[in-house]
């Protein structure tokens, strides 16, 4: 499969840029996103999240401004049956229980992703 081919197989995060979570905050937040999301797509497609740890697992990282951008693409997705997971925080730390601070979206076909994320900045 060529890279940048429409039926390449990929994991989107989308994570809030207008938090100020330290780097390692937004690590943590990026890795539940990953997990989460890796586990809804096992349960609908596990030969889609097999084809994807097979060919490097490849994962892009985009930022939206706010918590409503991000909910808004969480429930596009959603809607398109498209496997996703949206990170909430557990306010331990630095921020507010409840806080959206991230999406992850597949791993997932990347033409079916793109329709909501190609306008997206690189994080």
């Amino acid at each position: 499969m060529a890279s940048g081919s429409s039926d390449e197989i990929k994991q989107v995060i989308i994570m809030r840029k207008d938090l100020d979570m330290g780097v390692g905050k937004m690590c943590a937040q990026c890795g539940h996103a990953v997990l989460l999301s890796n586990s809804e797509v096992w349960k609908v497609d596990p030969e889609v999240a097999k084809k994807w740890y097979d060919t490097g697992q490849k994962k892009i990282v985009l930022k939206v401004d706010d918590e409503e951008s991000l909910r808004k693409l969480y429930a596009a997705f959603k809607y398109k049956k498209i496997p996703c997971a949206l990170v909430e925080d557990a306010g331990l730390t630095q921020l507010e229980p409840g806080t959206a601070t991230a999406l992850g979206v597949g791993p997932w076909r990347s033409s079916e992703i793109d329709q909501f994320t190609s306008k997206l900045k690189l994080l």
